[in-house]
Formats: structure tokens, sequence, C-alpha cells
């Protein structure tokens, strides 16, 4: 009886435990929370700092091949080529060579008949003969007048204006002179002569046609010759290539009336300088003609093959971005940060681009990169380094 007593807890000690047990519960359950709540916290920084990393895939930018295949549209002309006045009036006589027609340099093509101009010569020969005769009594008199003077048979007076007759008289006779030459020069042009050897390519004239001479005003163009034995191809070189330019480039020209052949041709000029409008260098070839089966005025492309010292690079067209400020790809660094480069794009295959500067073969360029993509930028690659195969 006093044994189990003794094992009865007091009511104090009791009573103490009632009070403690929840403060504990309280505390473990606060630290627990706690706990929750600081990993709950750690993932939500975790998942924030993964979401922030952009996933991106690059390529490295590959070789093209050094020598450049740079086609450019051109026109033949004729290596030569003018239209043909008249240089006196006149009314057409005759004719004798027609469109089409091959001619050697001073052939005859037409003959003007100029009624006018033969009366005005025929005139100004009868002046000059009339001053001649003239000239001749003025000078026999002055001789005579220079052998009485010794007799004093004349007065001086009448000596210096023998004298003074012939000079004006000599003169007159030059003018008279110079004008039948001019006439005679005049007449010589009523026959129409070819000024090069060539091929008549235009007609515009008829037997019986009024013939005004000059180019201006009324003045009608007779003839037009044009020198084919060799054409010139003018193309416009953009200013990248310029540099490769030089005389004695070869190039390939195709002609659109012969489909599947090319013809020979090379560099004989250039403007060494650069329209500032269009950016390009006018050049010249020549293409040997000799059988004349190219005519002036067709639609010809010449191809040059350009070999550049340093092969471009090749990269996808996926990886451009375009910027106000030009052209520009996304390269990620050592540090997985994103770096946005300015490059310089020469031809575009469609698929791919030309590269002429702005990156290395070492780059690594983001393909298909996003509009919020932005320099200094974390980003994770998704795909390992491969090489893009250039055209």
């Amino acid at each position: 009886m006093n044994n189990q007593l003794h094992q009865q807890p007091r009511p104090s000690a009791r009573r103490l435990l009632w009070f403690i047990a929840p403060i504990a519960v309280l505390a473990i359950g606060a630290l627990l929370t706690a706990r929750s709540k600081a990993a709950s916290e750690a993932q939500v920084v975790a998942a924030t700092k993964t979401l922030a990393v952009q996933h991106v895939s690059i390529v490295q930018p590959e070789r093209g091949n050094p020598v450049t295949e740079l086609s450019l549209p051109g026109t033949t002309e004729a290596f030569v080529e003018s239209p043909i006045f008249a240089r006196t009036n006149g009314y057409l006589k005759l004719w004798t060579k027609d469109i089409g027609a091959r001619v050697k340099a001073g052939e005859l093509l037409a003959v003007i008949e100029t009624p006018e101009l033969d009366q005005q010569l025929m005139q100004a020969r009868a002046v000059l003969a009339q001053t001649e005769a003239n000239l001749k009594l003025a000078k026999i008199t002055a001789s005579r007048y220079q052998d009485l003077i010794a007799s004093h048979s004349v007065s001086q007076q009448d000596v210096d204006q023998g004298n003074q007759s012939t000079a004006m008289l000599t003169a007159s006779s030059q003018a008279a002179a110079a004008d039948v030459q001019r006439l005679e020069q005049l007449q010589q042009f009523e026959k129409v002569l070819a000024p090069f050897n060539g091929i008549v390519t235009a007609r515009n004239i008829d037997i019986g046609d009024l013939i005004n001479a000059g180019s201006s005003g009324t003045g009608k163009e007779m003839f037009r010759i044009a020198r084919i034995d060799t054409l010139r191809i003018f193309v416009n070189v953009p200013e990248d290539y310029s540099g490769s330019i030089r005389p004695g480039v070869a190039a390939k020209l195709s002609i659109a009336g012969f489909p599947g052949k090319e013809f020979p041709a090379r560099v004989a000029r250039y403007a060494h300088a650069v329209d500032a409008s269009s950016r390009t260098m006018r050049t010249e070839l020549d293409v040997p003609n000799s059988n004349g089966a190219l005519v002036p005025g067709a639609y010809a492309s010449a191809t040059f093959s350009l070999r550049s010292p340093v092969a471009p690079l090749i990269l996808p067209s996926n990886t451009e971005i375009f910027q106000t400020n030009g052209m520009q790809v996304g390269v990620v660094d050592k540090d997985k940060k994103v770096q946005l480069r300015n490059i310089t794009v020469g031809r575009d295959f469609g698929t791919s681009v030309e590269v002429l500067s702005g990156l290395s073969p070492s780059d690594a360029v983001i393909t298909n990169p996003s509009d919020s993509l932005t320099a200094g930028a974390e980003v994770a690659i998704t795909n390992s380094k491969s090489k893009v195969v250039g055209d």
C-alpha cells in the first residue's frame, strides 16, 4: 500500500509536463515549416536561374571555295559605231549600200546633188579670175612706176599708190582663192564615204530626199555604220570585287541567242573608280568576233572566275540577325555568353550566305536566334559543334 502511493507522480510535475509539451510541439512545427520554406525558396531560385538561361543551337562557319564565280549582266556593243550625216545641202541622187552591207573605209555610200553649191563655186571661180586679172595689171603698173621714178616722170605718190593697189589686190586674190577652195571641199562632200571598215546597220534616206547638212536642226542621219570584228561588253562590277578586276582577266560570255555556248572575253579596261550611287565599277570586256556571229545590242552575261587570297566563310541563312545598324550574328564565347557581331555579307546562296568579314572559323554561331537575344546574355548549348557545308 505504501509502495503504490510512492509510485504515483506528483501533481505539480504532471502539470509542468502538460505545460511544456504544447510548446515543444509548436517549436518543432515552426522549425519544420522554416526548413520547408527555405527548401522551397531554393527550388524557386534554382528554377528561375534555369529558366533565365536560353538554350541555343550553334554551328561553326566553314571555309568556302577561294574561286568566286561572279556573273554580271551586260549588253554587246560595236567596237566603233558612228552615225553618218551630210556635210552639204542638196538632194539625194543615189545610194549604193543598204543595211547589212559590209563596207571598207573610203567606199561610196551615196551621192548628193548640190545645184546651189555648184553655182556658188562657179561664181567664186569667176571672182577669183577677175581678181587675179586686176592683180596682174596692178603688178605691171607698179613695175612701170618703179622704172619711171628714176627719171622723175611720175611722182613718188603714184609709185606708193601703185604698190598699195598691188597689195590690196593680192589680199583680195588670196581671199577669193580661199573661198573657191572652201566651196570645192564642200563639193567633195557630194559623195558620202564610209569612214572605216564596218557594216551598215541603218539607212534612213532614199532617192530624191532633201538632204540638210549637219547633225542638229533639220539635219537627218543618213546611215549608221558599226565595226563588229570586235565587240565591247560593259558590266558594272560590285565594289566588293573591284580589287580583283585587272586588264587581261578572263571571262566567259553567254549570249541569249546562243544557248549552251560560251564565248571567251577579256577585261580591256576599267574606270579605276567606284560609282558612289551604285557602288559599282564600270568595266569593259572585249570579245573577238571576226566571223560576225555576234551582233551589237544583244543581252549578255559575263562570268568571271575570281580567286580570292583568303577563302570566304559560309554560314546558314538562319543565323542572320537583321538590325538597323547592319547585319549581325550571335556568337557564344568561352564563358557561354552572347556576343553580337557585325558581319559583311557577300553572295547569297539561298540556304547559306557568304561572310566576307566579322567572323573566324572557330566562332560558335547561334542558329535561329530569338528576337530577345541580347549581348552578354548567358546561354546553354543544346547541340555539339558541327560544320556547315559550303556551297
